[in-house]
């Protein structure tokens, strides 16, 4: 028979602080392992944060970049002594590709905007309806086939009153039912994306007004002929077709309108007494576009640049949610 021999008290307390010393030592692996993995997520945010800046300067120096290239534009616009802005100059023409060393590269376009409908002309700084701006906007959405959006419906959106301009407008009272409800801007547009808040709008009447309106700060500089998509140019007259507005966009590929007079000039006007009000030469606008890719990593930004009468290149905003802007044909720029 075997007999069990009772633990003696130095030897239970033995097995205690045994036990005692395993737990402590599971807790500090425990410990250890959590304070690793903190610390290694903290590296690696620490590291993105890092690289997201570093793409975010490389992006400015884009923008500086493109800044650049608009002031030369001018500086020989006013050594030929005419002042015009086309899409035959190098700054339209194609998107410029930078190396980065080995690291990544950059990639930046110029944008026209000075071609489109700016929206914030639809209202005056007094207060009145542009008649001649609101006459080309309900056109342009007639020539787009857009028949749920109504021009009333923005000029109540950006006149300072709670009174809707007629029938078709829209105010607090149209947006307050909404889920969730918001109240009408009251202010002119800051971005073109603030279409999408107005009443009737959908993402494909969004998507086919964007190419052809701005959002500007500034108003009354005027639709630029020589960069004005053909959406635009049928705007400005109600009896314009769309086989005129391509015989315009063709004869501007071979030779840009270098005065408004050989514009109006046109035979596809001819007998429309079609004015020059609201028409110009000259782009005060420019998007640019840059996409970062550095250190497998990507940074967007579109920076709305203003260009003054001095020929000086000043940011107005920046916005780095945008994706896939970049359009235009590379032009690799080589170090030398």
């Amino acid at each position: 028979m075997i007999r069990l021999t009772p633990l003696s008290s130095g030897n239970r307390q033995n097995g205690v602080a045994l036990i005692m010393v395993l737990l402590a030592m599971a807790l500090v692996v425990m410990l250890a392992a959590g304070m690793t993995q903190h610390q290694s997520l903290r590296v690696f945010k620490a590291g993105h944060a890092l690289a997201q800046q570093q793409g975010m300067t490389i992006a400015l120096g884009a923008e500086s970049f493109a800044k650049q290239i608009l002031v030369r534009d001018f500086d020989q616009d006013k050594e030929d002594n005419l002042m015009v802005d086309s899409l035959d100059e190098f700054w339209a023409k194609n998107s410029a590709v930078l190396p980065l060393d080995d690291n990544g590269v950059v990639q930046v376009q110029i944008d026209d905007l000075g071609g489109r409908i700016n929206l914030n002309d639809l209202v005056g700084t007094n207060g009145e309806v542009n008649t001649v701006v609101r006459e080309r906007f309900a056109r342009l959405l007639s020539v787009l086939g857009i028949t749920d959006i109504r021009v009333d419906a923005l000029i109540d959106w950006i006149d300072s009153n709670d009174q809707t301009t007629s029938a078709y407008g829209a105010e607090d009272g149209q947006y307050l039912v909404a889920e969730p409800g918001y109240r009408a801007g009251n202010q002119p547009f800051v971005s073109v994306s603030e279409l999408r808040l107005i009443e009737g709008m959908t993402e494909e009447i969004y998507q086919a007004l964007k190419p052809n309106v701005t959002a500007l700060p500034v108003t009354g500089l005027g639709i630029n002929v020589n960069t004005a998509p053909a959406p635009v140019l049928r705007s400005l007259h109600e009896e314009l077709t769309d086989a005129q507005a391509e015989s315009i966009l063709e004869a501007r590929l071979e030779e840009r309108f270098e005065n408004l007079q050989d514009f109006l000039a046109r035979s596809e006007f001819a007998g429309l007494g079609l004015k020059s009000t609201g028409l110009t030469l000259q782009t005060r606008f420019f998007e640019v576009v840059s996409r970062i890719t550095y250190d497998d990593r990507v940074v967007n930004m579109v920076s709305t640049v203003f260009r003054n009468q001095e020929g000086e290149v000043r940011t107005v905003r920046r916005d780095t949610g945008q994706k896939n802007r970049i359009t235009k044909e590379p032009f690799t720029i080589s170090e030398g």
